[in-house]
Formats: structure tokens, C-alpha cells, sequence
């Protein structure tokens, strides 16, 4: 199951990359070669306690990743499940441990941060180390449900289990979150209320905020306009007059210099009927150029009020987006979303109720399978105790009594592997009360590691 072995600056090791195949992996040689180190890389990997010691002098830290080719039905999975770290039974599980000359360390599972505690979970299920003076396997009650799984043959069961399991809490996420955000959206009703009701009193439309932009830089153009256009009517105002007076002034002019002609240069009334003429002309053009002042003025169509009320608009549409700290342009998005989480909130005891009824099903059906699982998993006990017993005898410990104790556990202690503690208990002496169980004691050994 263990694969391979990646250790970088780890005590003597500089790097190292370690293949393991198929089948028994010895690694020999005299003392002071470095095997312990490579057991203490291990160690590091599947959430051993760490020593800055660990650390190759010199190096900024020390990282070390172990590879696994758990199998499908390996109790591992279920753990990675109920820690919440993604997985794919079908590629390798990876575990990885860096460790600063500072002492500090961090844990990864499948590139996963992770707390050194989990990855130490998993790492037990995955390794057993024996050692002179150390035991992880059947010392350690947290294995002795997955052997009685295995020995059973129950993993289809544990599968069911492990997978109500996962709809009841997915079935729980989903009420606890509707419930809360019920909740919070039942506070902010009347504030949605009035937010929506100014919203629909103004009834923003898409792309508003820029035609009424680009209105108001017309309207106002036109505005200006019309004003010069009114400062040039103002000036042709009593022109007519003016020039009309001047015409007739002309005339009493030239008919006095006509009645003084014997006296006068025969000139000047020449002139003064060129004047008078040249008058007369301007004021036939200056009435055509009132006209066309008019008609231009008539051409704008400009309505006085048109103006003001884009401009309102515009303001109350700006103003509303300050208020509500979006865009103008987001204001007809807005309105859609608040209409939504009112009728959300008109509609949310429906939902919650249909969310709790769902909750409810999926946590019977847990149970259900839960105990279905305790049941078989206490006959499969049973077969394993007598089995063991027989063993016993041969053994010259036929006055030992061993026992499978599958013990329910209380429902808020659930999990995907059931609702079961069990514990392998054997009394080695007569009149002794059983405990879980161990050898007599240690047997000499050299350290070893062997992956399950």
C-alpha cells in the first residue's frame, strides 16, 4: 500500500526518492547507514511528533511525502469523508509534512492543508509500526472497528451507512443555512419593503442613467441656444422703428434741400436719396432676419419643462444608487433581487418545512442503516470471538477469555462508520475483569513499519 517516499533535508539525507513495490521491501545495512532516519521521515509523514533536530543542518526545512495506494474498501476513505478532504479512490493518497528549523510544521493531505492531528489519523490507519517498546495496531481501539469490517465482509454496509450519512448532513447543512438565512431575511422585511417600494415608485429601466445623460447635454445645448437666439430677437426689438424714423428723417431732409436747390449743391440731394434708400433695404432685410430668428426659435420645439424634469429623474435615480451603494445601472438588478428574497421570505415556511421533513428522512434512514450495521457487525463479533478462542487453547491459554464488545454510541456521535465504538477485550487470567486488548508484553524487536 505504500508506495513511494519523498524525503528532502531531513537529518543526514539531502534527497532521497524512495519506489517501493509489491510484495515484502527489506532495507538492511549497518548500523549507522541511516535506516532509523528513513523511519523517522515516515514517522514525520504520517503525523509523528517533529523535532527541529529533524532538520538537515543548514537547510531552512525539512519535507517528507509518503504515497498510499489505499484500496477502494479501506477504512480511510470514510475518515477523509468526515474530516471534509477531497479524495478520488481511484489515485494515489498523498501525505506531506514540512518541517521549519524553527520547529514549526505544517500538514497537508492530497496538497490539502490540514491540522498534524488529522494527518496523524490518517496516518494510523495506513501504517502499523512496531517497534521494541511501540505498538500502533491492535493496541489502538480506533482500529478494531475497520479489522471487524474487514473480517465480516461488511463493507457494503459501511458503504450505505457512510453514504445516508452524507445525505443526512448535507440534508442538515441545507436547513441550518435556510434557517439562518431565514431568519436574517425575516429581520431585514420591512427594510427590503422599503427599499423596493422606492425602487418601484422610480421603476429604473435599463440603460436609463445614459439616455437621460445624454437628454440633458441636448436639452441643455438647446436651452442655450434658444437663449442666444432670444438675446438676437431682443436686438432687432425697435430696429424697425429706428431705421423707419431714420428713413423719414431722411426724406424731410432731401425735400428741404430740393426747396433750397437754387442755393444748395444739386449733390447732396442725390445723396441723401441714396441714404434713404439704402435704409429701406435694410429694413426689408432686417424684417427677413427677425423672421428667420423666429423660425428657428419655432424649429427647437423645446418644452421649458423638459429640462427640469430629466434633470429630477436623473438626481433621484443617482441619489437612490448612493443610498443603496451600487451603480445606477445595477438599480433594475437590485429591484429583481429584493422582489426575490421578499418572496423567499413570504415563501420560507413552506421551504423550511419541506428542508426539516428531508432532514428528518434522511436522519431515519441513517439510523436505520446504522443499526442494521451494529446488528451484523455484533454477529460478525461473535464469529471473530469464537475464532480467537479456538486459537487460544493451543496457545496453552485456554483459560483466557476474549470478546468483540460492539457498544452503541449516542446519536450527536454519529459519523459515517455508524453509531458503533468496538473494542477487542481479552482477560489473559481467570477472576479478571477484560480489558481491550494488548500483549503480555512487548515482544524484542527491532523497529519495523509495515502499511495496511
Amino acid at each position: 500500500m505504500l508506495i513511494g517516499l519523498w524525503i528532502r533535508d531531513v537529518v543526514l539525507i539531502e534527497a532521497l526518492d524512495l519506489s517501493i513495490g509489491p510484495g515484502l521491501t527489506a532495507l538492511t545495512g549497518e548500523t549507522g547507514a541511516g535506516k532509523s532516519i528513513i523511519l523517522d521521515a515516515l514517522g514525520l509523514a504520517t503525523g509523528a511528533r517533529a523535532d527541529a533536530g529533524l532538520v538537515r543542518r543548514g537547510a531552512p526545512q525539512a519535507a517528507v511525502s509518503a504515497v498510499f495506494a489505499p484500496a477502494a474498501s479501506h477504512p480511510v476513505w470514510d475518515l477523509l469523508e468526515e474530516k471534509g478532504l477531497s479524495y478520488a479512490k481511484d489515485e494515489d493518497l498523498v501525505l506531506r509534512r514540512t518541517l521549519a528549523a524553527d520547529g514549526r510544521s505544517r500538514a497537508f493531505v492530497n496538497d490539502q492543508a490540514t491540522g498534524v492531528g488529522v494527518l496523524k489519523e490518517v496516518g494510523e490507519l495506513l501504517l502499523e509500526v512496531h517497534g521494541q517498546h511501540e505498538t500502533v495496531g491492535l493496541l489502538d481501539a480506533r482500529t478494531h472497528r475497520p479489522l471487524l469490517d474487514a473480517y465480516g465482509d461488511v463493507g457494503a454496509q459501511a458503504g450505505t451507512v457512510a453514504q445516508h450519512w452524507k445525505s443526512w448532513r448535507e440534508a442538515r447543512e441545507r436547513a441550518d443555512a435556510l434557517r439562518e438565512a431565514v431568519g436574517r431575511w425575516a429581520a431585514e422585511t420591512e427594510e427590503l419593503q422599503l427599499r423596493l417600494s422606492e425602487l418601484d415608485r422610480l421603476d429604473p429601466r435599463e440603460g436609463e442613467e445614459t439616455q437621460l445623460a445624454e437628454e440633458r447635454a441636448v436639452l441643455g445645448a438647446a436651452e442655450k441656444a434658444l437663449a442666444d437666439i432670444s438675446q438676437a430677437r431682443e436686438t432687432f426689438d425697435g430696429l424697425g422703428g429706428r431705421v423707419a424714423g431714420a428713413i423719414r428723417a431722411l426724406e424731410r431732409a432731401r425735400e428741404r434741400a430740393v426747396t433750397a436747390g437754387a442755393a444748395a449743391d444739386g449733390s447732396a440731394v442725390g445723396r441723401l436719396t441714396q441714404a434713404s434708400e439704402a435704409l429701406d433695404r435694410v429694413l426689408i432685410e432686417a424684417g427677413e432676419a427677425e423672421a428667420a430668428i423666429d423660425a428657428a426659435a419655432e424649429a427647437f420645439e423645446f418644452e421649458p419643462d423638459r429640462l427640469e424634469k430629466t434633470e429630477e429623474r436623473l438626481f433621484d435615480l443617482r441619489g437612490l444608487a448612493r443610498k443603496l451603494n451600487v451603480s445606477v445601472e445595477e438599480l433594475p438588478i437590485l429591484r429583481v433581487r429584493f422582489a426575490e428574497r421578499l418572496r423567499a421570505v413570504e415563501n420560507s415556511e413552506g421551504a423550511l418545512k419541506a428542508a426539516e421533513a428531508e432532514l428528518a428522512a434522511a436522519r431515519d434512514a441513517y439510523l436505520d442503516a446504522a443499526r442494521d450495521l451494529t446488528a451484523a457487525r455484533r454477529a460478525v463479533g461473535d464469529r471473530l470471538a469464537a475464532a480467537v478462542m479456538d486459537e487460544l487453547g493451543p496457545l496453552k491459554l485456554e483459560k483466557a477469555r476474549f470478546r468483540v464488545a460492539v457498544e452503541p454510541l449516542s446519536e450527536d456521535r454519529a459519523g459515517p462508520a455508524g453509531l458503533d465504538r468496538v473494542a477487542f477485550e481479552i482477560a489473559t487470567n481467570p477472576g479478571r475483569r477484560s480489558a481491550t486488548w494488548a500483549p503480555s508484553r512487548p515482544e524484542e524487536s527491532s523497529p519495523a513499519s509495515r502499511s495496511r
